[in-house]
């Protein structure tokens, strides 16, 4: 995909890189100071950008394996969406959310850490889902609003066991430190040497069931789950509140079936919005503040 212009300017990005080189303490001066908000306000929905995928080597979009590879091309494109009205904020691996924050970025918005997974795509310790970014502590010191985790369980792996194990740590330490927490559980499985994720209604509820007993106390948890068939069902298997997750752009479909799919889940008792990221940040058309203005509205 070809790069997008974006309000970030060339001298941006020099004081940037100027400052990773030689003045690196600035970094956790820009969290210090950044200017939070809370977390919910207004309709009490959230619509946050998601931009985590390149920690995990994901950097494909449709059929452009290095689409999210120009980190600066990326970052524009969050700009682009993070000035749209009604978007509240965004999850990344730290080298997002720092990059963001020394480009001022994140003033005003909800910061989602992501705590990242360790099992990559392709990987033969795929299943291994340790953490890889931030822990608990590093989150709280950051000032960030939110942690975001993965819950991938596979019956047939025995990594699962330490996933969830270390998800519950996560759990745990989060709600001591009251701070809220997103689990992204699917049940998963082995196929032909990859790793798939089972988007049947059953399975996301018995994912859900599974994410929702994690650690000492639900206090601070949320989910964030994938709009399958049966929204309704999957809906009532929990009282946490829930962010519908985007999935990621499928040549081909047909044109506005995600936002239809968003649209068509977005009142249900428990949904408080939208997680969504490369389906907005790297639209067909290119037009990123049209497809982020089109989502926002979905959820405001």
């Amino acid at each position: 995909m070809a790069p997008v212009d974006g309000p970030i300017s060339a001298a941006d990005f020099d004081r940037l890189r100027r400052i990773r080189a030689a003045e690196p303490a600035k970094i956790a001066e820009a969290l210090a100071g950044r200017q939070t908000r809370d977390l919910l306000t207004g309709d009490e929905r959230l619509f946050i950008v998601a931009a985590d995928h390149p920690a995990r080597g994901a950097l494909g979009v449709g059929s452009d394996p290095r689409a999210m590879a120009d980190r600066y091309d990326l970052l524009q494109r969050l700009a682009s969406a993070l000035e749209r009205p009604g978007v509240d904020g965004v999850l990344g691996t730290p080298d997002i959310i720092e990059d963001l924050a020394v480009l001022g970025l994140l003033d005003g918005r909800i910061a989602v850490g992501s705590m990242n997974r360790g099992g990559l795509r392709g990987a033969s310790f795929e299943m291994d889902d340790r953490f890889t970014a931030y822990d608990v502590d590093a989150l709280v010191a950051a000032r960030l609003d939110f942690a975001k985790l993965l819950v991938r369980i596979n019956l047939a792996d025995d990594a699962t066991a330490a996933t969830l194990a270390a998800s519950a740590d996560a759990v745990t330490a989060a709600a001591a430190a009251r701070l809220p927490i997103m689990l992204e559980p699917f049940m998963s499985a082995w196929e032909a040497g990859r790793v798939v994720n089972d988007l049947s209604t059953d399975a996301v509820i018995t994912s859900v069931a599974i994410a929702s007993g994690l650690g000492a106390s639900s206090a601070y948890s949320w989910l964030k789950l994938p709009v399958v068939d049966d929204m309704a069902a999957v809906m009532s298997a929990t009282t946490l509140p829930t962010l519908l997750l985007g999935g990621d752009p499928v040549p081909g479909a047909k044109p506005g079936s995600a936002h239809d799919a968003w649209a068509g889940a977005i009142d249900l008792p428990g949904v408080k919005g939208l997680v969504v990221g490369r389906t907005l940040l790297y639209p067909e058309d290119g037009d990123v503040p049209s497809a982020v203005d089109r989502a926002a509205a979905i959820v405001h």
